[in-house]
Order: structure tokens, then C-alpha cells, then sequence
């Protein structure tokens, strides 16, 4: 089980925006929260107390929050998206089974 929170920081007058997806290692990606503002950061907090990655990237941003919650993501976001779960999935230390880093040398 995976949650990541994508976040866009704030820019001039332009709110803080949070949305929070979860995927569960064999079903489509889903929109578990998303919220601006002060709700965006109490998403932004709880992430972090809870140790969840965070990723910041307003383009993708922009485009989850047209879903709505509980929404699967839609197909072609699906790459956008896999590099935000990988991305956490490597910052928690977890790796496929047979991946190796790059440089590293091939265990026995």
C-alpha cells in the first residue's frame, strides 16, 4: 500500500494546492484527498507527520484537481503518476524485486 501527496507551493497569490493519492500495488491510483489553502496544508502536515512522501508538481497538480475524491486516474496520467509512486516507493526504501540501483553491483 502506497499513499503520495503531490503538492504546488504557493506562488505570488496563487493558494497552496495538496492532493493525495493512494494505490494499493494492484488497482488504479486513486484521489484520496485534495484541498487549497489552509485545507491544503493540514493535508501537507499530516503527510509529513506520517512520513508520507511529498512531490511537488503544479502541471500534474493542476490536472488531478479536476477529479474528484475517490476518482481513479484517468489512463493518460498514468505515467505521470507511476513516477510520483515510484518516487515515494524509493524515498520509503522500497524497491521491485531484482532492482538494482545504478552502479551497484549484482548481488549473489
Amino acid at each position: 500500500m502506497s499513499t503520495s501527496h503531490l503538492s504546488s507551493p504557493t506562488a505570488g497569490n496563487t493558494p497552496t494546492t495538496a492532493i493525495a493519492l493512494h494505490y494499493d500495488g494492484s488497482n488504479t491510483p486513486q484521489v484520496t484527498a485534495k484541498g487549497t489553502g489552509e485545507l491544503a496544508e493540514q493535508i501537507i502536515a499530516l503527510a509529513r507527520e506520517h512520513g508520507v512522501p511529498l512531490q511537488e508538481d503544479p502541471a500534474l497538480i493542476e490536472l488531478l484537481a479536476t477529479l474528484n475524491l475517490g476518482d481513479d486516474i484517468p489512463e493518460p496520467l498514468y505515467r505521470a503518476v507511476a513516477e510520483v509512486i515510484a518516487f515515494a516507493y524509493l524515498l520509503s526504501g522500497k524497491f521491485p524485486e531484482g532492482f538494482e540501483m545504478p552502479g551497484e553491483k549484482k548481488r549473489p
